[in-house]
């Protein structure tokens, strides 16, 4: 566990008359390179030159583990935020070996991002991926534990639209595709990606119901559901299903869509509303749910949660018989009267 990767082997060969280098890998010769002299010892110069350049041990850095972490989680979705979160953090950190990491290198790369106007939550989104990443690296024996200081964490937002703004943003979108992803996002409460990588043979107009969950990839089946589609929903589907011109339900001009990043903000902008992501549809949805009474493990089955309590820690608050029992015990009325004590007499 030093932080090195050994490199291949090279080995001094003639090439065309000349010396050159051949490049060994696992024992098997991967490529021969002219070093363009005939001169033994100038090429022994040349080889040892070139191994210094080339195969110098890698170091492994917190870039290269970012990278691998990337790789080798590909199916996550975090390795996607990674990708923004890494164009601040690797500029800064990137070069440095996780042993090197001090506190002094994370309160500066904190200070640095505070004087760029990032937000906490940036900021301590930024360094959580960083930890997350060497965390993965210490259990594939890459590199020791670290510990990455972190400013403290904010409350979640609490941000969610009313069903006035929900049809106001989905009057704004001017695109079909955005408008039948909002669609999509706040009548199934499902997370965006899992919309983007829907397919026609996943949606059951027989039956009415949309298959997040079998996407083909069990990996990304965690927090996916089977829903039923809304009578409004249904149509939106039934009319892009006709127009379709390939198997995923958002397309636009006959391709796939990836992302509506920038048609979403354009209906948020539209719509006269602020700091609204893809994300607060699904919060605003479940809170919809919880609004109307339904139950906490319903609440959980659409949202894909495997344990309704973490769905009750956040949606019960919304529900309007939350705790209505238990304060229901603190009536006044439900106090037993008492007979009312003999006053005293008064002294005379």
């Amino acid at each position: 566990m030093g932080g090195r990767v050994s490199g291949p082997q090279y080995r001094l060969t003639r090439l065309r008359g000349k010396w050159a280098v051949a490049v060994y890998q696992d024992g098997h010769r991967t490529e021969r390179l002219t070093l363009g002299t005939g001169d033994r010892k100038e090429a022994e110069r040349l080889l040892a030159r070139f191994v210094a350049d080339r195969d110098r041990p890698r170091e492994i850095t917190v870039a290269y583990l970012w990278q691998r972490y990337r790789e080798e989680n590909a199916h996550k979705h975090i390795t996607i935020n990674m990708g923004f979160s890494g164009r601040a953090v690797l500029p800064e950190l990137g070069h440095l070996l996780p042993a090197e990491i001090t506190t002094q290198h994370c309160r500066a790369y904190m200070a640095k991002r505070r004087k760029a106007g990032k937000a906490p939550g940036t900021i301590w989104t930024d360094l959580n991926h960083l930890q997350i990443a060497l965390n993965w690296a210490k259990k594939q024996k890459l590199s020791p534990e670290v510990f990455i200081e972190r400013p403290p964490k904010p409350p979640p937002r609490d941000r969610r639209l009313t069903r006035a703004e929900g049809q106001r943003l989905q009057d704004a979108a001017d695109f079909p595709h955005v408008a039948l992803a909002i669609g999509l996002m706040l009548g199934t409460a499902a997370r965006i990606g899992a919309i983007l990588e829907l397919t026609w043979d996943r949606v059951n107009f027989t039956t009415g119901m949309i298959d997040y969950a079998d996407s083909g990839d069990t990996a990304r089946r965690k927090g996916r559901a089977t829903v039923p589609m809304t009578g409004s929903l249904r149509q939106r589907l039934e009319k892009a299903r006709q127009d379709a011109l390939t198997e995923f339900v958002v397309e636009w001009a006959g391709r796939r869509v990836k992302s509506i990043k920038r048609g979403f903000a354009r209906a948020v902008e539209r719509a006269g509303l602020t700091d609204v992501s893809p994300h607060v549809l699904r919060h605003t949805a479940a809170s919809w749910l919880a609004e109307r009474g339904v139950p906490m493990p319903e609440i959980a089955a659409v949202l894909g949660h495997s344990d309704s309590r973490t769905t009750e820690s956040i949606y019960a608050k919304f529900s309007p018989t939350y705790l209505r029992g238990a304060i229901s015990h603190l009536e006044m009325s439900d106090v037993p009267s008492r007979p009312d004590e003999p006053a005293e007499e008064n002294e005379t």
